[in-house]
């Protein structure tokens, strides 16, 4: 299975998502180690799932702000790549030696200056927000023309293919959910989007 463009899903809790996104061709799965996060994926439950898992590159998210708390969990994680928050953290962050994606907020002030800062420490820019509007989806142009932009929010089976033509974003986001109850998911969300972007 081949998908038109990169996909990651973020906030996976379970081997069901982490399954159905290896088999639908998504290149980047998120786990958040944040213990406070309703997401939170223990250490050892997502060796577990890695051991199901091939084709995929593991990502570890983290709003953590401490770069002592961060390299303690990389000693306890086998992740490929790193997703912060804080644009603070670096250029110093990438001295642990995983890619790193960073995760900025489309409606932050400081955006066009994360982005000129940090474009030669980072994979990606991980751009999520609320709501896709004419004004963000302007400047998203901008900032993906010269960025390794990952869009995060906004995207539907309706304009996943409109985003995709009218903007140079190098794949986009989407994020996992909760079991229903064990082994049992709803996955009409998600299904609709990687569906719309399957290649023959």
């Amino acid at each position: 299975m081949a998908l038109q463009t990169l996909v990651k899903v973020s906030n996976i809790t379970n081997l069901s998502d982490a399954r159905y996104c290896a088999g639908m061709g998504v290149e980047l799965v998120g786990f958040v180690m944040d213990k406070f996060s309703d997401d939170y994926m223990p250490a050892e439950k997502l060796k577990e799932i890695q051991s199901w898992l091939a084709g995929v590159q593991i990502v570890g998210e983290t709003q953590s702000s401490d770069y002592d708390e961060i390299a303690t969990l990389l000693q306890t994680y086998e992740i490929d790549i790193l997703q912060i928050a804080d644009p603070a953290l670096l250029p110093k962050i990438t001295a642990l030696g995983k890619p790193i994606i960073l995760k900025l907020d489309a409606d932050s002030a400081y955006i066009e200056d994360y982005l000129k800062l940090y474009n030669s420490f980072v994979s990606y820019f991980l751009i999520d927000g609320q709501e896709l509007t004419d004004f963000l989806l302007y400047h998203l142009k901008e900032y993906a023309f010269d960025n390794p932009v990952i869009l995060g929010f906004g995207v539907s089976a309706n304009n996943v293919h409109q985003i995709l033509t009218e903007t140079p974003i190098k794949g986009i986001a989407l994020k996992g959910s909760q079991e229903i109850r064990p082994g049992y998911k709803d996955y009409d969300e998600l299904s609709e989007i990687l569906e719309q972007l399957e290649v023959d």
